[in-house]
């Protein structure tokens, strides 16, 4: 029996009846999310000239990802998919891989799921995107050892919004987050209300634990990040069927097996920090670490390394 249909991927205005991609048999899905309404910047172009062509389309949008077992390979995992898209009415925008889509600038250009539920290759990616009357679709494929891993972002019965989408990050906790300001601010173990913190991670699925920080080198909690821990601790408490993966990050000064040790370190300690002061049940978490791996700005400036040295709480299904 074939595995992994993704309902409603083309379905048109006045339609009842979806039809759907169809993935090889084993694909399992790893996250699955709709805003209604929402906004996908699907690119348009390959980065050039310093610039990414996107466009931004409105609508009811679903973000999927999915884990799929083998070797075949990000273009022998993409055409059939491409092929199912054509006969279904959809007009390619865009088709390229690695550095002809513009490398490591235009990764950062474009909404790429986060960790643990997606998880992309530097070195062995590939993106398409699509649109017909009122919908449009982007996938995004990378391939890793014995398994790939295929991202969807759709937008149904959407409208093209006027200008360019922006690309960048937007810190998940809501405007106004951070150490002693807004509805999780309080020592460790008070009371705390969930707020922003709560609606970006049911809505996007990751949020950024906001001023929640390290020395240079060490796993040791640094102060501050009290209302996005204490905000996160009451989602927790609130809900015991929710797990979160806590996800270190790091810049890219130095090499990736020992950033990886060191941020899942300080991703173990933020669980402890959690477990032990703000009385959150183990087993909801457990820490994962990336590195380098998923940047979210440049590591060629200072700015950019302290953006992309961050701990993330990724929502698990």
């Amino acid at each position: 029996m074939r595995a992994g249909l993704w309902a409603a991927l083309a379905l048109a205005p006045g339609l009842a009846v979806a039809q759907a991609l169809e993935l090889p048999a084993g694909a399992v899905r790893t996250l699955s999310e709709t805003e209604d309404p929402g906004a996908v910047a699907v690119a348009t172009g390959p980065w050039a000239d310093g610039a990414l062509p996107l466009r931004e389309v409105e609508g009811r949008v679903t973000r999927e990802a999915w884990r799929v077992p083998g070797e075949a390979g990000t273009l022998g995992l993409l055409a059939p998919l491409r092929a199912q898209l054509l006969a279904q009415g959809f007009r390619p925008l865009l088709d390229c891989a690695e550095a002809g889509c513009g490398g490591f600038d235009f990764r950062l250009g474009v909404e790429v799921i986060p960790p643990p539920a997606l998880f992309l290759d530097l070195g062995d990616w590939r993106y398409l995107s699509a649109e017909a009357p009122g919908r449009a679709v982007s996938l995004l494929a990378s391939q890793g050892e014995g398994a790939a891993y295929v991202q969807v972002l759709r937008v149904e019965e959407g409208v093209e919004a006027p200008g360019d989408a922006a690309a960048g990050a937007e810190a998940a906790t809501g405007p106004g987050a951070g150490p002693g300001a807004g509805p999780g601010a309080g020592a460790a173990g008070a009371p705390a209300e969930a707020g922003p913190l709560e609606e970006a991670l049911r809505a996007r699925g990751h949020v950024v634990l906001d001023g929640v920080a390290f020395a240079s080198g060490s796993a040791e909690l640094a102060a501050g990040g009290e209302a996005a821990l204490g905000a996160l601790a009451t989602f927790l408490r609130a809900d015991p069927e929710a797990r979160v993966a806590v996800v270190g990050h790091t810049d890219a000064i130095g090499a990736l097996d020992a950033n990886v040790a060191l941020s899942r370190r300080r991703a173990e300690a933020v669980v402890r920090r959690l477990a032990e002061e703000w009385d959150v049940p183990p087993g909801q978490m457990e820490a994962h670490g990336m590195g380098w791996l998923a940047p979210v700005a440049s590591n060629l400036t200072p700015e950019g390394r302290e953006s992309n040295r961050r701990v993330e709480a990724v929502l698990l299904p």
